[in-house]
């Protein structure tokens, strides 16, 4: 069934780089979504690491590009709504699947996840682009997603390692860097939202974002899916991206579209 987003929530993503849209999936796609994330946890793939550190009395795991192998995650993918509302949200004819991201912080995790933009880890060129955050544990305000509005239409920053800081993908000192925004969060106009099972956040791969910790008992299990659109092109890097994808550089030339079996169409509007 297609879903219709507002105009306003249309808006607030070209605006803002990041809008919240409640009750997007029913309680048998949150469950879908537990199904794959838990057999993800159990078998994770090459690309998987652990993003805290060994003396963090939690546990913050990570893992991506899953779905041609988890068939829970590929049926959600092809078959709920997300291409729908993408469609909408990018203003595009065409979405394409990028690629999906688990992300699992275990209960009293005191890794963040710093402020970053998505897009400089990437091998791909273009604005119409969007991803979904989409937990299926609730989610406090504390420890949710946040976004610095309008962040998506400044301009690339600098891409760091998160746990060291490290310039790994453009040489120091060729882009601006992050600001410090935990230094005076007040000079920023900050979004966030507290999250039930059902709901996402959907975001411009350009929008600075971050996230805390999580504390108590509460887990923070989060599947997040990466689309792009009509405008979208392969950008092959000099390096190593953030996933990286072995091979497609002598597939896929740059400038290219993104017709690779890879990113397999989900949608396509007519004019």
């Amino acid at each position: 069934m297609s879903y219709e987003v507002t105009d306003k929530d249309i808006q607030n993503y070209s605006r803002d780089g990041a809008v919240v849209i409640r009750e997007l999936f029913s309680a048998e796609e949150v469950e879908c979504l537990v199904e794959g994330i838990e057999a993800n946890i159990s078998a994770p793939s090459w690309r998987s690491k652990v993003a805290s550190s060994s003396d963090d009395p939690g546990w913050f795991m990570e893992d991506f590009c899953t779905w041609q192998d988890n068939p829970t995650y590929r049926r959600f993918i092809e078959e709920s709504n997300l291409a729908a509302v993408a469609a909408q949200l990018m203003q595009s004819r065409e979405v394409r699947l990028f690629h999906d991201h688990m992300l699992v912080k275990e209960p009293g995790t005191m890794q963040r996840t710093p402020w970053h933009q998505d897009q400089p880890y990437y091998n791909i060129d273009g604005f119409q682009n969007v991803s979904f955050w989409i937990p299926v544990d609730p989610v406090q305000r504390e420890w949710t997603l946040e976004f610095v509005a309008g962040s998506h239409r400044k301009g690339w920053l600098m891409p760091r390692t998160f746990m060291d800081e490290e310039a790994k993908w453009f040489p120091e000192g060729s882009m601006n860097e992050v600001p410090d925004i935990e230094a005076d969060r007040r000079k920023f106009q900050i979004l966030g939202w507290a999250l039930e099972p059902g709901d996402a956040v959907a975001f411009h791969m350009l929008t600075l974002h971050a996230a805390a910790g999580v504390q108590g008992n509460e887990r923070r299990r989060v599947f997040s899916v990466r689309l792009i659109g009509d405008d979208v092109v392969h950008s092959p890097r000099l390096w190593e991206t953030s996933p990286e994808f072995p091979g497609l550089k002598d597939e896929l030339p740059a400038g290219a579209s993104m017709d690779h079996p890879l990113f397999p169409p989900l949608l396509s509007r007519s004019r």
